[in-house]
């Protein structure tokens, strides 16, 4: 009797530890960080950018009419609405683009 091992028995053992490991295996999803930090600063320059351009225009109305801050604090307001309002629509864009994503990721599976 040979102390070599049966090539069949140990192809078999190998195919069922594959079996095991591909059923406990997570599926692995790939998440590219620059994406979302891209899409994070690309909210916080549409908020900024809104509040600025607020008080620009609030700024440069009162010097035009010379009234106390009204403008300035009104058109402030508006602008920091406005970059609400924008960085949810690109929340909801950036939602869409990562559901769209999900969807063809699990369709490759």
């Amino acid at each position: 009797m040979s102390d070599a091992p049966d090539p069949k028995a140990l192809d078999d053992l190998a195919a069922r530890i594959n079996a095991a490991k591909a059923v406990k295996a997570p599926a692995h999803r790939h998440v590219d960080h620059s994406t979302a930090a891209r899409g994070a600063w690309r909210m916080v320059i549409e908020l900024v950018v809104g509040v600025g351009l607020g008080f620009g225009i609030g700024y440069g109305l009162d010097g035009l009419f010379g009234t106390i801050p009204i403008f300035l604090i009104l058109f402030t307001l508006l602008g920091f609405a406005a970059g609400i309002r924008t960085m949810m629509r690109s929340a909801a864009e950036i939602q869409a683009e990562n559901a769209k994503a999900a969807e063809k990721a699990k369709a490759e599976e």
